[in-house]
């Protein structure tokens, strides 16, 4: 626990946690996959940012959003992280060369639409990476149930699969039972 708050300190600014944070980070560093329900505003970020700097290797983190994207890769950047995303329209070259760099730069986080998880190439590169933890961000997305349903989510699953033993946190802001259930089931988590 002194390392996960030695990271909130030093990259944040923050001597402690808000409110719900610790309980969903302890089932991260203990390998346990988790469904995070917290308001807009209430630190979903940092429930898989700060973990996942305490850990080796890069956290996947999937997004619907590219202005939220950029948002946070920036952010990270700015504290000295070393995070990349994978947007649309990015020349074959420079999807190439930001897939490398998360195999081979030491790189802690990838940010990309689910979308991105139906290229072949991804995928398959995505395999070589030393990841340590799956984000789910506006998970509530996977859900037919929800008003934000997005088809190309339900593919989040695709990486359980292909890192069983790496915990997977899904995050939103809301969701009735009925979206909870499928979002649980969908991605496998207990």
């Amino acid at each position: 626990m002194e390392a996960v708050l030695g990271v909130l300190q030093k990259y944040w600014g923050y001597s402690q946690f808000r409110e719900g944070q610790l309980p969903v980070i302890e089932n991260i560093l203990s390998g346990e996959d988790a469904l995070a329900i917290m308001p807009t505003g209430g630190g979903k970020s940092i429930c898989f940012q700060v973990p996942a700097m305490a850990m080796e290797g890069i956290c996947i983190v999937v997004s619907p959003l590219v202005a939220l994207i950029k948002d946070q890769v920036s952010g990270l950047k700015k504290k000295g992280i070393k995070a990349t995303a994978i947007t649309g329209g990015m020349p074959f070259h420079e999807l190439d060369s930001e897939l490398d760099n998360c195999i081979y730069g030491n790189y802690k986080f990838l940010y990309l639409s689910p979308e991105r998880l139906q290229q072949e190439i991804v995928t398959e590169r995505i395999k070589q990476m030393p990841v340590n933890l799956i984000a789910i961000d506006e998970a509530h997305c996977i859900s037919q149930w929800g008003n934000d349903f997005r088809p190309a989510y339900r593919n989040c699953g695709v990486l359980k699969e292909l890192f069983p033993d790496k915990p997977v946190l899904a995050l939103t802001a809301s969701a009735t039972k009925k979206v909870t259930e499928d979002v649980l089931e969908n991605l496998g988590i207990p």
